[in-house]
C-alpha cells in the first residue's frame, strides 16, 4: 500500500513531463516544417511549440501538495495522483496535436494565427481544471491544512 502512496505521490510530476515532452516534440517538429515553407514569422511558430509544457508545471504543484498531504499509504494519494497524472500527460500530448494543427493552418495564412491557437487554449482550460479540482481533492484528504 505504501508503494502504491509512492507511485501516487510521483506519477503527476513523471507523467505530465511525458505529456509535455510529446506534446512540444509534435509541436516543435510542426513549427520546423512551416519554417522552411515560410520566409518569416519563425517567432509565433516557436513560440507555440512550447506551450504545452506549462502542463508539467501543475504536475509539479500537485506532487508537491500530495507529499504533504498525507501518509504515503494512503489509498488517496494513490488515485488522485495517478489519475491526474493521467490527464494531464493526455493534455500535455493533445495540446501539442492542436499547437501543430495551428501552426500549419497558420503558415499559409497568418491572419489566422490567433482564432486556430483557441483548440490549444481550449486544452490548457482542461489542464488548470484538472489542477485545480486535484488540489481540492489533496485539501479534502488533508482536513484543508
Amino acid at each position: 500500500m505504501v508503494m502504491l502512496g509512492y507511485v501516487g505521490i510521483f506519477s503527476p510530476l513523471a507523467l505530465s513531463a511525458v505529456g509535455s515532452c510529446i506534446g512540444c516534440m509534435r509541436a516543435g517538429m510542426t513549427a520546423c516544417g512551416a519554417m522552411l515553407d515560410t520566409e518569416s514569422g519563425y517567432g509565433k511558430f516557436i513560440g507555440l511549440s512550447v506551450l504545452p509544457s506549462s502542463v508539467i508545471i501543475y504536475g509539479i504543484v500537485i506532487m508537491l501538495s500530495l507529499q504533504k498531504a498525507a501518509a504515503p499509504g494512503s489509498p488517496a494519494l494513490f488515485g488522485i495522483g495517478f489519475l491526474s497524472g493521467v490527464a494531464l500527460l493526455y493534455a500535455g500530448a493533445t495540446q501539442g496535436s492542436c499547437c501543430a494543427a495551428a501552426i500549419n493552418a497558420s503558415k499559409s495564412k497568418p491572419e489566422i494565427f490567433g482564432i486556430s491557437v483557441t483548440p490549444a487554449a481550449v486544452v490548457e482550460g482542461f489542464a488548470v481544471f484538472v489542477f485545480v479540482f486535484a488540489l481540492i481533492l489533496i485539501g479534502s484528504i488533508t482536513g484543508g491544512k
